[in-house]
C-alpha cells in the first residue's frame, strides 16, 4: 500500500513533472509473470525512476547500510526502504547476501518483477563495471526472464556526494527480455554463470552506450578512496566487453524526437535598409 502511495499521490507526480523521465522498449516488461529487471547503475534516484515507469510493483535489493542508519534520518531511511519492499543485502557476500538472493528468488517464483544491479554498487564514474554472478544464480535457479535495462543521465542528475538529485531529463531504455533456459539445471557451474552475467552486462552495455570496464565496481571505489586509482582506458583492464566479446557499435540514447527538446526558432534577420536615391543637383 505504502508503495502505491508513494509512486501515484507522494512523489511519483513530483518526479515526473521535474525529471519528464522518456522511456523506450516498455513493450519488453511483461504483463505478467516473474521477471528479473537487470539495470545498470548510476545514482540512487535509478530505484525510483523505473518503478514510476513500469505499471507494476518492483522490489529492489539494496544496501544494507541503508537499514542501519542512527539518528532521524537514518530511522526515516531505513523506514522508507522497508516501505517500498527493499531487501537488503550485504554487499561483503555471504550468508547475509545469500538470504536476500533467496527473498528474490521467492518473488520470482510467485510470479512478481524483482529489480537488480548486476554491478553490486553504483558507478563511480559513469561507466559500466564487471557485473557479479549473483543475477545469473537468479535467473538459472528461477527460469525467469532478464530483462536487461538501461537508465540514462541519471549520474548527471545526481552525482555520488549530491544527496538531491537536479532536476532534468533523464531516460530509461529497456531491451528484450534474455532467455536462459537453456542453461537449466547448471547453476552451479561457475563458468556458466560468469557467461551468463557477462551476456547480460554486454546487454546492458548496447543499450546504454557505456564505456566498459573489466573490474568490480566496489574495487575500483576502493582505489579511489585509498587514492591508487589510476585513470583505466578502454580495454586496459583485459576486455574491453564484458566476456571478451567485440565492443559493439553504440551510443548514448537520446530521447525520441517526439519527446525532445523543442528547438529554438532562429532569430529573423533584421531587413536592409533601402539605399536612398542620389539627389540631382
Amino acid at each position: 500500500m505504502f508503495y502505491w502511495f508513494l509512486k501515484r499521490v507522494l512523489f511519483g507526480p513530483i518526479l515526473k513533472v521535474l525529471f519528464r523521465p522518456w522511456v523506450r522498449g516498455i513493450e519488453n516488461v511483461p504483463a505478467e509473470g516473474g521477471a528479473i529487471l537487470a539495470s545498470n547503475h548510476l545514482a540512487v534516484v535509478d530505484s525510483f525512476f523505473l518503478p514510476l515507469e513500469v505499471s507494476r510493483e518492483i522490489v529492489f535489493i539494496g544496501k544494507a547500510e541503508y537499514f542501519t542508519g542512527s539518528g532521524i534520518r537514518g530511522r526515516l531511511t531505513a523506514g522508507f526502504m522497508r516501505g517500498v519492499g527493499t531487501i537488503p543485502i550485504d554487499r561483503d557476500g555471504g550468508r547475509a547476501s545469500e538470504a536476500a538472493l533467496h527473498t528474490g528468488l521467492r518473488r520470482l517464483t510467485e510470479g512478481k518483477l524483482f529489480g537488480i544491479y548486476p554491478e553490486g554498487t553504483r558507478s563511480p564514474d559513469g561507466r559500466l563495471y564487471r557485473g557479479k554472478t549473483g543475477v545469473a544464480r537468479l535467473a538459472l535457479e528461477s527460469g525467469a526472464p532478464v530483462i536487461p535495462i538501461a537508465m540514462i543521465d541519471t549520474e548527471k542528475a545526481q552525482p555520488i556526494g549530491q544527496r538531491l538529485p537536479r532536476p532534468m531529463r533523464i531516460g530509461i531504455v529497456i531491451g528484450e527480455p534474455l532467455d536462459f533456459s537453456r542453461y537449466a539445471g547448471m547453476e552451479n557451474d561457475r563458468f556458466i554463470l560468469r557467461s551468463v552475467t557477462d551476456e547480460i552486462m554486454y546487454a546492458l552495455m548496447s543499450l546504454s552506450g557505456q564505456e566498459y570496464v573489466d573490474v568490480y565496481a566496489a574495487t575500483q571505489k576502493a582505489r579511489i578512496a585509498a587514492g591508487n586509482a589510476k585513470p583505466l582506458e578502454p580495454g586496459a583492464t583485459g576486455a574491453a566487453a564484458p566476456g571478451g566479446r567485440p565492443v559493439p557499435g553504440v551510443y548514448v540514447p537520446v530521447p525520441p524526437l517526439d519527446e525532445a527538446e523543442p528547438e529554438a526558432e532562429p532569430e529573423a534577420e533584421p531587413e536592409a535598409e533601402p539605399e536612398a536615391e542620389p539627389s540631382v543637383g
